[in-house]
């Protein structure tokens, strides 16, 4: 008899545990796309430039905390006020290929405010020499 007083209780709250975290309201960021490739970039073009969209696709304002690039060849630039449930931001991101002839291959981090979760962008192609 202990044991199904048990199980009762163990699934009485397991239940109202899943009914509150139906409940929360979190942000959560959808990217049209994660990688981008320049393909063949003359070195003597100086800068190059892509953006990534994201829809917030959560229920809550989402805010981009921070973007992180691997060197500083990169510099991102991004939406800083909190992008609504439903509406879009960018992330713009600049290569610098003056003085680094071969391949791209760069990570850029994103951090934001949906828990636990970590975007990953990446930047690919090749710079040719002058």
């Amino acid at each position: 008899m202990k044991k199904i007083g048990f199980i009762l209780l163990a699934l009485i709250l397991s239940t109202g545990f899943i009914a509150a975290q139906e409940g929360k309201k979190l942000p959560k960021a959808a990217f049209k796309t994660t990688t981008h490739n320049f393909g063949k970039v003359q070195e003597a073009t100086g800068t190059v430039s892509c953006e990534f969209t994201f829809k917030n696709t959560g229920t809550a304002p989402l805010i981009i905390q921070r973007v992180q690039t691997t060197c500083g060849c990169t510099t991102p630039n991004y939406t800083k006020e909190p992008v609504l449930p439903g509406k879009e931001g960018i992330i713009k991101v600049t290569y610098s290929a003056t003085g680094r002839p071969g391949t791209i291959d760069k990570a850029v981090t994103v951090f934001t405010n949906v828990p636990d979760t970590i975007y990953k962008l990446h930047l690919k192609g090749e710079v040719l020499r002058k």
